[in-house]
């Protein structure tokens, strides 16, 4: 490690920060970035604008292009992909979604080295969807051959060795529509058996009902890994981890950690505060969460672990700078255990 990692923190280059963390963002093309990750006047003629509405109130986000993400991993090693969350890659007739196009633009750019987490379509892991108005049951849900068939195969075939992991995240459950904790252990080990077997899979339990023993089970049957997520009513980082008795499940060596929104925080708080994401924002940033994540990376290097470490505008109102404060932290931390190593000639450069 004889490269100058300071100056690459400070330069926002996390890429060589220690070969067992993958430090990334929850998605990437976002306008507030330009000056950090993104040179300041190469995308101004293309910068696109979508609205959003959060609490009744309009935002204007500005996009840049999809080529941008080859000088997002000039900085980055890993990019959480969110969009896929909201449809499959092929629909029912085995037809391309935009979904899929949007990849496929993706993919274009991505060199030897870079790599994906997908996020699984919520048709998968959703219990129930918001249709006309109103919630109803999700007939796809927790269905191997829908995941498999529309989601699944489509990938691997597009993405090949970029694909490093996929998320299953399961939005938080009301209390009248949560199973028992036994139930949803049982319906995860049917669709586990299912799937086509892969060291690549992670799920995210947004309900702490759910971070119990019959669930562990599951995924330690499977190699499926728990995703570690700062969210709004989970646990904070190292007590979802105490649940699981200090164990990393995924088969691949690898875990997930995102960091999503303070917790306490609502989503829409979360937005309208961080927006428009090129600054921190003071009340958002939560110094524990930043001591918590840097701990759970030296737990998972010491157990010798790939830790992604995912990182969300909303967790602070801006990610890059967000990423900055983890690494310093970490670099801290794990320098001095590095030091014996160099003394060796253990250590690659």
């Amino acid at each position: 490690m004889s490269h100058d990692a300071k100056g690459d923190i400070e330069k926002f280059n996390f890429c060589r920060l220690h070969p067992q963390i993958r430090l990334g963002t929850a998605s990437d093309r976002y306008a507030g970035w330009l000056g950090q990750i993104y040179t300041e006047d190469r995308y101004q003629d293309h910068i696109r604008q979508r609205t959003k509405v959060v609490r009744k109130h309009t935002f204007i986000e500005e996009v840049i292009p999809v080529e941008s993400v080859a000088e997002y991993f000039e900085h980055f090693p890993v990019l959480e992909i969110d969009f896929t969350f909201y449809r499959p890659l092929l629909d029912q007739s085995g037809k391309p979604t935009q979904a899929f196009q949007t990849l496929k633009a993706y993919q274009r750019h991505l060199q030897d080295g870079d790599t994906l987490l997908l996020k699984v379509p919520r048709v998968i892991t959703a219990p129930k969807l918001r249709r006309g108005g109103q919630y109803q049951d999700n007939p796809s849900y927790l269905d191997a051959k829908v995941f498999t068939r529309q989601f699944y195969q489509p990938a691997a075939e597009l993405l090949g060795p970029e694909l490093t992991g996929f998320i299953f995240e399961q939005e938080y459950l009301t209390k009248q529509d949560r199973p028992h904790v036994t139930e949803m252990a049982e319906a995860l080990d049917g669709f586990f058996q299912e799937t086509p077997r892969d060291n690549r899979y992670h799920l995210e339990l947004r309900t702490e009902l759910y971070l119990r023993d019959p669930v562990f089970e599951v995924l330690e049957k499977y190699g499926v890994g728990q995703v570690l997520s700062h969210w709004t009513w989970l646990p904070p980082l190292r007590k979802q981890l105490a649940k699981a008795g200090g164990k990393f499940f995924n088969a691949g060596g690898q875990s997930v950690m995102r960091l999503l929104t303070p917790i306490g925080m609502r989503y829409e708080d979360s937005y309208v505060q961080a927006f428009p994401f090129d600054k921190l924002v003071e009340g958002m940033l939560r110094p524990e969460m930043i001591l918590e994540t840097v701990d759970l990376m030296m737990e998972a290097v010491n157990q010798r672990v790939v830790m992604n470490v995912i990182i969300n505008n909303r967790a602070s109102g801006n990610a890059p700078l967000l990423a900055q404060m983890v690494a310093r932290k970490f670099l801290k931390k794990v320098e001095p255990a590095l030091k014996p190593k160099r003394q060796l000639g253990l250590w690659g450069d």
